[in-house]
């Protein structure tokens, strides 16, 4: 048991593990989120377990949850490494570092944000560093988050209501059906028809999606439906959808701003017709923290500089 303040205290590593898979539920989920195999978020677990002499977690089958003490556990673990961060945080304030924290979700970093990354810095100047802090889409607009992790500017699907100095829409997403060009060559007939007749065809989409994320049944509302009704293979990140798509393994829906540079490699092509425009704002505001900060609101004007339909870069500026 841990009942000697003074005593061995458990790893960064298993409390991450242990915090990942009490949010999600799922040992295979909190492996994803943290970068490393599922046994080893078990391992970590089972090390919790038998330093604390508490069973955690309920298992039934594939299943896990909570128990009554790994709940309170939690509650407590999860408090601790929030403060944990908080003082990093204050810590990297005193090293006259500057910093400006973009949160964002998982797939708006890689397919949008990061590519950018070098061009936003080069905007803003200075020894600024930008990082972007990855969270769950549904998550972004919780204010707890931008308190304790000083979050100065939060970017994805909202709409475009509070103060104009605050906030910009980079850009209204465009929507496609892409796929890998080995797919397109083998199905170039059905691919060549009428949308009516793609429903033999893979179609991959994202399981989780949130507010403000196109679905396949908005493309279709425009274009057609596929008769019969396709069968849909679903990932839980967009991210993972798109390297589906890329190694051939069925039609994706493409955002234009997210996909726009794998379609220039080479590595998607567009199926049928071109982008249909939504009406879905991807913006960028600023937090109550950002609001207070030159730096924050340096960064907002140098996404200004990327708000309009056509958002997609220069190379030499990525």
């Amino acid at each position: 048991m841990l009942n000697d303040p003074n005593g061995p205290l458990p790893s960064m590593k298993a409390l991450r593990a242990f915090d990942a898979a009490a949010r999600l539920a799922n040992f295979t989920r909190a492996a994803e989120e943290l970068g490393i195999r599922q046994p080893a978020v078990s391992r970590y677990i089972a090390e919790l377990e038998q330093m604390t002499g508490l069973r955690l977690f309920d298992r039934d089958g594939r299943a896990v949850r909570l128990s009554p003490a790994g709940e309170v556990y939690h509650r407590n673990v999860a408090i601790g490494l929030g403060r944990i961060a908080l003082a990093v945080g204050w810590a990297e304030t005193i090293a006259e570092q500057r910093f400006v924290n973009v949160a964002c979700g998982g797939s708006s970093s890689e397919l949008f944000l990061r590519p950018r990354l070098g061009y936003l810095q080069r905007e803003i100047g200075g020894n600024t560093l930008v990082r972007l802090v990855h969270c769950e889409e549904g998550h972004l607009e919780i204010p707890e988050l931008a308190k304790v992790n000083r979050i100065d500017l939060v970017a994805g699907y909202h709409d475009v209501s509070g103060a104009p100095d605050d906030e910009v829409a980079v850009f209204h997403e465009s929507i496609a059906p892409v796929c890998s060009p080995g797919f397109a060559s083998d199905h170039a007939d059905v691919l060549n028809g009428p949308v009516a007749q793609w429903g033999a065809l893979q179609f991959l989409c994202f399981a989780r999606l949130s507010r403000g994320w196109a679905t396949w049944d908005d493309w279709f509302e425009t274009v057609g439906r596929p008769e019969p009704v396709p069968c849909m293979e679903a990932y839980d990140d967009y991210a993972y959808v798109i390297r589906a798509a890329a190694a051939g393994q069925g039609l994706a829906l493409g955002w234009r701003n997210f996909v726009g540079h794998l379609i220039d490699a080479g590595s998607l092509v567009v199926a049928a017709g071109g982008f249909v425009r939504t009406e879905r704002p991807f913006s960028v505001r600023l937090t109550r923290h950002g609001r207070g900060r030159a730096y924050a609101r340096r960064s907002l004007d140098a996404f200004r500089v990327l708000a309009g339909d056509e958002a997609f870069l220069p190379r030499d500026a990525l």
